[in-house]
């Protein structure tokens, strides 16, 4: 591992400065996911700029619906937070799926959206990897990618966004505060992550030097009843090989509104608008909900090794759906 510096900031225009001040330094939040990094020689940074002790640590309900969740929220605080579970049950349950509870005690909010979109060749600096050295190559579109990406890849990258938590955040339409040298700004998590393109090494649409300081989560009543199921290869804790986010408001049987992100999918939070637009208006049913995934999943490129993941969303979609029509009308 690289020699690095190591301060601690205990305000944003200080944390901000201090990153300025170096064009190698690092925010460092739980560090789950950068030190690992930094053990395997992926990332070097020259100084870490400690974040942990700023005053982001905070869940306010917003006066007519809503929440403004502090970039410093630990992944277990904001699952536990009572707010979180009455008004975004899926959230909550995207949060607890991730990771095991030691990791989720450590890390933050705003260092869970920063994760590295990642895979096995990523994190093996004898591979060649676009994200690591732009240019060398995507070694897993011939080699290994059973759990690789379906929608909005390229032929420079097919790794999956990791987070759970952002994909139910996408579902809710959360804005991502931010502050620089220049001052704050916002950015709808929609576009947080830009495609992938043929700059897989850019992985968020942040300015240089930015600071995430908050997630504002706009009034949503259909997100109280909502759900985040994964599945993943194994019982314990692991990235998923699909996930869906999912919010449901149905009434006389016709779908008024609905919420859906797919995980585990694409280099990002999947919104899947085009299987929204297939189900408002119309009945809530089997058919029409394995007609609405269809629309959304017509645009999959999938490889070898990873079309299980066309069906495997499709039935989340159906499954996940039917549970909350079934909650809604009860």
């Amino acid at each position: 591992m690289r020699e690095f510096g190591y301060e601690r900031a205990f305000d944003v225009s200080g944390a901000v400065a201090l990153l300025g001040s170096d064009p190698d330094a690092r925010f460092l939040g739980g560090g789950t996911n950068l030190v690992d990094l930094m053990k395997a020689g992926v990332e070097r940074p020259a100084l870490l700029v400690d974040v942990r002790e700023l005053p982001l640590d905070g869940v306010e309900f917003i006066h007519g619906g809503g929440l403004r969740i502090g970039a410093t929220v630990t992944n277990s605080g904001l699952a536990a937070h009572p707010e979180v579970r009455r008004h975004y049950p899926a959230l909550a349950q995207a949060v607890l799926a991730g990771a095991s509870g030691q990791l989720r005690n450590m890390a933050t909010v705003g260092g869970n959206l920063l994760q590295r979109t990642r895979c096995g060749y990523f994190t093996d600096i004898s591979k060649p990897c676009n994200k690591r050295s732009p240019g060398s190559g995507c070694p897993a579109v011939d080699g290994e990618h059973h759990n690789h990406a379906i929608l909005g890849a390229s032929e420079h990258c097919i790794a999956t966004h990791a987070s759970d938590m952002a994909v139910a955040l996408a579902a809710f339409d959360a804005v991502i505060s931010y502050e620089t040298a220049d001052g704050p700004g916002e950015l709808p998590i929609t576009e947080l992550y830009p495609p992938v393109g043929d700059t897989p090494h850019i992985e968020t649409a942040l300015p240089p030097g930015a600071l995430i300081t908050g997630v504002t989560l706009p009034p949503a009543p259909v997100a109280a009843h909502s759900r985040y199921r994964k599945v993943r290869e194994r019982a314990s804790y692991a990235f998923a090989i699909g996930s869906i986010a999912a919010a449901l408001d149905v009434q006389d049987g016709v779908v008024r509104e609905v919420r859906l992100a797919f995980g585990a999918v694409a280099s990002r939070p999947w919104r899947a608008r085009t299987a929204e637009r297939e189900l408002i208006g119309g009945p809530a049913s089997a058919e029409a909900f394995a007609a609405a995934a269809d629309a959304e999943l017509a645009a999959a490129k999938a490889l070898p090794e990873n079309g299980y993941k066309v069906t495997l969303l499709r039935n989340l979609v159906g499954a996940v759906l039917t549970e909350l029509t079934e909650e809604v009308s009860r």
